[in-house]
């Protein structure tokens, strides 16, 4: 099946659709710059597999495993034979050479999730079962072999174990907020962390239309005849760039609660990726090798990190980011802007007409109109 005589025995009974593979890949390929600097980091330090292993003892990882070999159906070529498939494929795809074991719970919630210290499980519901066609499936099975691939997986079953304990000794003030500090530090990196298994789902799948359409599906039910991909994605745009500062707040209030980005932007960055540079360059067989990663700099991986989020502060529509783009930039306006109120930073351009520049190269307001907001 393959040149490089990938053992047979742990990929059996893979679809004929011919997929490019990627032998030997580093999930740093995919990896969000965010998500990627926070696990390089992670895996440099020193005894950090040793303080985790020694965590695992606390965790209730048995139970869990217990729970779902006891109560849901795992998946083989006895049971739910399809998914087996699409889980080998996947495995094979991404070269992960022990396939997880993959389990179906009773949901009508569609979810998906890969949890696990020693071992990775992925457990996807019978509601996601359900709603999805076999390629947007595909995707999603992608999705949690990426983050099996990435090591995602222990921290996703410690991000669980502490929200459970936030709210067992919610009683405590202090403690619920240490608490509670740690797992709004998860969030925002699992968040970063959805971003790169979309990616992975997209080398899995080979097909951005599926992928797109599992992201509406899963934000607007069974009813593709009644969704539109061009439409869906103007909502994201529309989400970015509209109202004024008042309305950014409220995008980060409402996210923070979340483990996952929202999702039209998730279907956003997907196709934004997918039209890069580096997934073509992953397509065509250049990419990193796992062989590599022990040489990775931690250093190279957080300026890219900070790169990546200085370019989209500079890029984005959004509001508060035009704000601290400002900031940065000593835009002239922004003491105007400030005196204008929460109104100042509406995403439309002030109609002040075309600014000056002085002499020394700062940009000035036209000197015949006054400032706004001003008597």
């Amino acid at each position: 099946m393959s040149e490089d005589g990938h053992e047979q025995n742990a990929h059996e009974n893979v679809p004929s659709r011919q997929r490019r593979r990627f032998p030997g890949i580093s999930s740093r390929a995919y990896e969000h710059p965010a998500d990627r600097s926070a696990l390089v980091a992670l895996r440099k330090l020193t005894g950090f597999d040793t303080v985790f292993k020694a965590l695992s003892g606390l965790l209730p990882e048995r139970s869990l495993r217990l729970l779902f070999l006891s109560d849901s159906v795992r998946v083989s070529d006895q049971q739910f034979s399809h998914l087996n498939d699409m889980l080998r494929d996947a495995c094979y795809i991404l070269d992960l050479e022990k396939v997880p074991p993959m389990y179906v719970t009773q949901d009508p919630q569609p979810n998906a999730m890969c949890i696990g210290l020693d071992e990775p499980i992925i457990v996807v519901t019978t509601g996601l079962v359900e709603l999805l066609d076999e390629e947007e499936m595909r995707a999603v099975i992608g999705h949690e072999v990426g983050h099996a691939l990435s090591g995602h997986s222990v921290y996703r079953t410690i991000l669980l174990f502490l929200t459970s304990l936030a709210l067992k000794v919610a009683w405590i003030p202090l403690g619920n907020l240490a608490i509670l500090a740690i797992v709004t530090a998860l969030r925002e990196w699992f968040r970063k962390s959805e971003l790169s298994a979309d990616r992975a789902g997209l080398l899995v799948g080979q097909d951005l239309r599926a992928s797109m359409r599992g992201l509406m599906k899963i934000a607007g039910g069974n009813h593709l005849h009644e969704m539109n991909v061009d439409a869906f994605l103007k909502q994201a745009e529309e989400f970015e760039s509209g109202g004024d500062l008042r309305d950014s707040v409220l995008k980060i209030l409402n996210v923070l609660p979340r483990s996952h980005p929202f999702t039209t932007v998730r279907a956003a960055e997907l196709k934004k990726w997918a039209e890069s540079r580096d997934y073509q360059r992953i397509m065509d067989g250049h990419y990193p090798r796992r062989s590599e990663d022990k040489d990775t700099s931690v250093t190279d991986s957080f300026r890219e990190s900070a790169a990546s989020y200085a370019s989209n502060v500079k890029s984005s529509k959004d509001p508060l980011m035009k704000l601290v783009s400002d900031i940065a930039g000593g835009a002239g306006d922004l003491g105007g802007r400030v005196r204008r109120g929460f109104g100042g930073f509406a995403s439309t351009t002030p109609q002040d007409g075309p600014p000056t520049e002085s002499a020394n190269g700062t940009e000035q307001p036209p000197t015949d109109t006054p400032p706004r907001g001003e008597d």
